[in-house]
């Protein structure tokens, strides 16, 4: 077996083929936000961005008396965070589809692979919520069967 996928007609192969080592993707491109956004996530997950957070904490609370622990003083803060906060949530949220989009890609490839595997589950993202608690549902019970095979009667 080559690998190959094929098409409806015989004679064709989809553009994808399996096989090892053969997989094009042509040159990368990375537009501005993607680069901005790879740049970002790794800074904001280093030691080094929580160090300087709470370097700024600290920096913020011993100035507290400086200032009086004026409504200003906490403003400061209270505004520092909140936009930090806000711009995170998208930074958090970019990441995460971005590593979910290739773990399931990956999951694809190796649900393809497989000779046994169960090629519907491939898609299985994009079943509703009920489908896939039945699908869970499902993959359960063979568990328990698995765990628990048939006793056979001793003569």
């Amino acid at each position: 077996m080559s690998g190959e996928i094929t098409s409806d007609s015989p004679g064709e192969t989809s553009e994808f083929d399996t096989t090892e080592g053969d997989l094009d993707l042509g040159k990368v491109d990375h537009d501005i936000f993607m680069s901005i956004s790879h740049g970002a996530s790794r800074a904001a997950g280093s030691r080094w961005a929580f160090l300087a957070a709470v370097l700024a904490v600290l920096v913020w609370g011993i100035t507290g008396p400086f200032f009086r622990f004026s409504e200003t003083w906490q403003l400061i803060i209270n505004t520092g965070t909140t936009i930090v906060t806000f711009l995170m949530v998208f930074l958090i949220q970019n990441a995460q589809n971005r590593e979910m989009r290739a773990i399931h890609l990956k999951l694809d490839e190796l649900i393809l692979a497989a000779m046994e595997a169960k090629n519907e589950l491939i898609d299985i993202e994009e079943l509703s919520d009920a489908q896939l608690e039945r699908l869970a549902d499902r993959y359960h019970v063979v568990s328990k069967q698995a765990a628990n095979p048939p006793q056979i009667a001793k003569k």
